[in-house]
């Protein structure tokens, strides 16, 4: 089985973060979003292919993505898609891949649950039963749990069942010709060729495409949404930091702190995830995502992101704050 990422996207709603970083290489408790999303579909069946479009990433994220692939025991593939025209565009620029059995995750998703493809099936969508589906993308069923529709954040009630963002395909090559046809006939919306206008044409052609429900979907999309999933993840994976109650520290779960973090003095908690190297002392931390490198003084920060290698010292409230900078309160 081979899986296509589409990652080529640059991640405005996550800048200034996105600026040094592309946005599924941003860390999430000790891994990139796209190691987490590989390591979750690796349960799914043999995967031996692994097939990433990107942008202009550069040859060290390449080969961090190739890197990824082989420590999963698959091969991996880069393809670039250079102009942002649309979902079903950017399966399509790793054409090759599609055929026999594939899945396609887009790389902005994190989810809980089961993952499991079956031959039988010509065709699966993983979605998510959310509370206000007018913000999504929907699909119908009829009374045999076959989809035989797609919505697009419908005004009136359709399905409260989300898309999002995974498909297996027991024939890629199918899916292949119709995006080919789109792309043919130039048929677009908002001047992107959309993924859910090749599948509603394979419906056509009596393909069975079924769903599964995820127990939990973990966006990524924006920085609201990136920090929900930080604190998420490390509050479903419990790490024991007792080691660092002394020095005046207080710690109060769900916490995720990374190798060689140093804390003196310090309020950690609850939601706060912070990476390698960085050091925090006399300081009080809620909510809030902090990368490699960095280091916080006399600092009080809440509801926040701040990159690598930054400096803060006198840091109240949100910040917001990218790679290489420093902030000095009053």
């Amino acid at each position: 089985m081979k899986i296509i990422i589409p990652m080529a996207g640059i991640g405005k709603r996550m800048r200034p973060h996105t600026l040094s970083v592309p946005k599924p290489m941003l860390k999430i408790a000790g891994k990139s979003i796209v190691k987490r999303l590989v390591e979750n579909l690796m349960v799914g069946g043999d995967i031996t292919e692994i097939h990433y479009v990107i942008g202009n990433f550069g040859k060290e994220v390449e080969l961090q993505l190739k890197e990824l692939a082989q420590s999963n025991g698959a091969s991996g593939f880069i393809h670039y898609q250079t102009e942002a025209l649309g979902t079903a565009h950017a399966v399509y620029c790793a054409s090759e891949a599609l055929n026999g059995n594939v899945v396609i995750a887009f790389a902005d998703t994190l989810f809980v649950g089961d993952f499991k493809t079956d031959d039988k099936d010509d065709a699966i969508i993983w979605t998510k039963i959310v509370d206000n589906p007018e913000k999504y993308g929907v699909i119908k069923e009829d009374e045999n749990d076959k989809i035989i529709d797609f919505y697009e954040k419908p005004e009136k009630f359709v399905s409260n069942k989300a898309i999002i963002g995974i498909y297996y395909f027991k024939r890629g090559e199918l899916l292949k010709n119709e995006i080919k046809n789109l792309l043919d006939k130039d048929i677009r919306v908002g001047n992107e060729y959309q993924l859910t206008d090749a599948l509603k044409n394979m419906l056509t052609k009596n393909t069975i495409i079924k769903s599964k429900v995820i127990d939990e979907w973990l966006d990524c999309g924006n920085k609201d949404e990136y920090l929900k999933s930080c604190m998420r993840i490390a509050d479903l994976e419990k790490y024991d930091y007792s080691r660092y109650e002394k020095d005046g520290n207080i710690l109060k779960k769900p916490v995720f702190l990374g190798n060689m973090v140093e804390i003196s003095n310090s309020k950690i908690g609850p939601n706060v995830c912070i990476e390698d190297n960085t050091i925090v002392e006399n300081s009080s931390l809620e909510n809030t995502v902090i990368g490699n490198n960095s280091k916080i003084f006399e600092s009080k920060i809440i509801n926040s992101i701040i990159g690598n290698e930054c400096y803060i010292s006198r840091g109240q409230g949100e910040l917001n704050i990218g790679d290489h900078n420093q902030y000095e309160g009053k």
